[in-house]
């Protein structure tokens, strides 16, 4: 095989789409989609065409039961090809230099998008899960050894003409999260393998395109905003990762801003009082933004600062442990200041005071506290029948939660410069409590070093 793009020449290609020779298609889930020559010259082929005859839903048989759900894996392939394009080009966007990619990364990254699917017979994993095991004695096969042969069989059948590198890490990339991943060949940009299959979690642009097609296929909503994900992933140690976004700052800053104005603006007197409540509504924030008076003064500054971006600062969050949920009490401020070392007091002159602080001691669950929802539901066998029970757990899936709530407890610093303070004292409170640090990771260095 020769190459018809050696790694000069495709380090000559710009991001932007030469329209005279890029093929347009419109697809429901992302709109316009460019394809370059290259990869026309996969998919006008017969065996890449075939995805059009394979349903993309898991069973291959799921649109009889959703009559919408026809669609294929050929536009999931195509959906997946450009997810990866746009993924790897936000990587050269915000990391190309320190990474090191190149368009033979780009192009190869895409193509594996593209092929990532060739090898799936009818009805997809019934086919390879439920049939074939039947019938080859026990002989091993599997949908991705396929597609490498697949892939193959594509080039050498219509004479692609593609640079033997690529080809070589399309296959492996394909791959990437089976078995039949090669580890050894991984070790460079390993990271990019992880855009298509992800073998270290699972988290992939393959996944981001069937979660949001598939539940437009089945007309579920869907609120996966994978957008968020490629726009905030970064490489770390040759891994993406993905931004732990901080919440609730500015929620607790109206609370203590209304706190501040409840004396003057008699806020609470207002709800025992229909005549009255009536008039009570968000704009109370502009009420108090416009005042001029002193006694409005702290709440004015509140929102300002809330205006202006200068917000609480997010120092950290556990987990309560499952073993510690029984006899679980919520953290207070105080804890928290309890905790703080002498030795930190006497090296840095800081001492926090409750007011420092703000403590949210977080509850999630399935809508019953720490019980099963399914227990309080009852069923019914068919509309003949007048008779209700239960489903007990172990009679649905072993795979259900043992635990139906969490705790978890977040910790902020309403001053920028308390934030190293605030987050020692919540480490030794951690350490106090549960002889661990229960928190994932440390507060980072960049907040710890901010100063007012």
């Amino acid at each position: 095989m020769t190459a018809l793009y050696n790694h000069d020449q495709l380090s000559s290609f710009a991001p932007a789409y030469d329209r005279r020779f890029a093929k347009q298609v419109h697809d429901n889930v992302h709109g316009n989609i460019y394809l370059d020559p290259l990869f026309m010259k996969f998919i006008d082929t017969e065996e890449f065409q075939r995805l059009r005859d394979l349903k993309q839903l898991d069973s291959g048989v799921t649109h009889l039961v959703f009559p919408g759900a026809v669609h294929s894996r050929f536009e999931h392939s195509l959906g997946v090809y450009w997810l990866a394009e746009k993924a790897v080009h936000k990587l050269r966007a915000y990391q190309g230099l320190e990474l090191g990619i190149d368009p033979f990364d780009i192009q190869t990254v895409k193509l594996a998008g593209l092929l990532h699917d060739v090898g799936h017979g009818p009805f997809s994993h019934t086919f390879e899960r439920a049939f074939l095991p039947r019938v080859l004695n026990g002989a091993k096969w599997s949908h991705e050894e396929m597609s490498l042969k697949m892939i193959d069989h594509i080039v050498d059948e219509h004479n692609i003409e593609i640079d033997s590198e690529i080809l070589k890490k399309v296959k492996e990339m394909v791959v990437a999260d089976s078995e039949y991943a090669s580890s050894e060949s991984t070790k460079e940009k390993r990271f990019l393998y992880d855009i298509i299959a992800n073998g270290r979690n699972g988290t992939d642009v393959d996944k981001f395109d069937y979660i949001v097609r598939d539940s437009r296929a089945c007309g579920l909503g869907c609120n996966f905003e994978f957008q968020r994900l490629l726009e905030t992933m970064r490489v770390i140690d040759d891994e993406i990762c993905y931004r732990a976004k901080e919440l609730k700052a500015i929620e607790f800053m109206v609370i203590d801003a209304l706190l501040k104005a409840n004396d003057r603006l008699k806020i609470s007197s207002f709800i025992d009082q229909p005549a009255e409540y009536w008039k009570l509504d968000d704009s109370i924030l502009k009420t108090i933004e416009t005042s001029h008076g002193q006694g409005l003064k702290e709440s004015r500054e509140l929102i300002l600062r809330i205006r202006r971006r200068d917000l609480y600062q997010f120092c950290n969050e556990f987990s309560v442990p499952k073993d510690r949920l029984d006899h679980f009490k919520d953290i207070t401020p105080q804890d928290i200041i309890c905790s703080q070392s002498i030795s930190n007091q006497k090296n840095s002159s800081i001492t926090l005071k409750e007011d420092d602080i703000v403590v949210s001691n977080v509850k999630i669950n399935l809508t019953r506290g720490k019980n099963n929802p399914l227990e309080s539901i009852n069923f019914f066998q068919d509309f003949e029948s007048n008779e209700k029970f239960p489903i007990q757990d172990d009679r649905i899936s072993h795979l259900l939660p043992s635990c139906y709530e969490d705790r978890i407890v977040r910790v902020y610093s309403k001053k920028s410069e308390l934030v190293e303070a605030v987050s020692e004292a919540f480490e030794n409170f951690q350490l106090k409590t549960y002889g661990m640090k229960a928190q994932v990771h440390a507060t980072p260095e960049k907040k710890k070093c901010r100063r007012s």
